[in-house]
């Protein structure tokens, strides 16, 4: 059975940015914390790739350890604006090609600014993999240099 088209996105766009990754068929998971028990890692080492829209409907991706939720004053002081949010599931589809929940910035069909959690630099992670079920772990610190990623103290504790 052939992999997914958004499995083979990723294998190209990580290959043309000589970016390693492994990718890994699992289980579908309901939640972040299946997912990492599914993996057998803990829910710090996943990491969550979120599409943010900007007002002039331009986007990015915000990288945050699946432990921690984003900081909304924070990258919004980072990137420089006064209004982000989170676009709908259409507009995240369009604006990367990835339906929600396996969104990853390899791979994207736009080439999206990446905003980095400090928090996950240093460290292998696992991330989406461009498709239900499937899950990429890639050194992070390769990632960030791959996609000259800007890292700052983006996310905050969650609840």
């Amino acid at each position: 059975m052939p992999e997914p088209e958004g499995i083979a996105r990723v294998r190209k766009a990580a290959s043309d940015r000589g970016l390693e990754i492994e990718i890994t068929q699992r289980p579908a998971a309901n939640s972040l914390n299946e997912a990492a028990e599914i993996l057998g890692i803990d829910p710090s080492g996943i990491v969550k790739t979120l599409v943010v829209k900007r007002s002039d409907d331009t986007y990015l991706f915000a990288l945050i350890p699946g432990d921690r939720a984003i900081s909304w004053p924070k990258l919004r002081a980072v990137v420089g604006v006064n209004k982000l949010q989170l676009p709908d599931q259409e507009r995240a589809l369009a604006a990367t090609g990835y339906e929600r929940g396996t969104i990853v910035p390899v791979g994207s069909t736009n080439d999206w600014p990446v905003y980095a959690d400090a928090d996950i630099t240093g460290r292998r992670v696992a991330m989406g993999a461009g498709a239900h079920g499937y899950s990429m772990f890639v050194e992070a610190d390769d990632l960030i240099a791959a996609y000259g990623a800007t890292v700052a103290d983006i996310s905050q504790p969650l609840g």
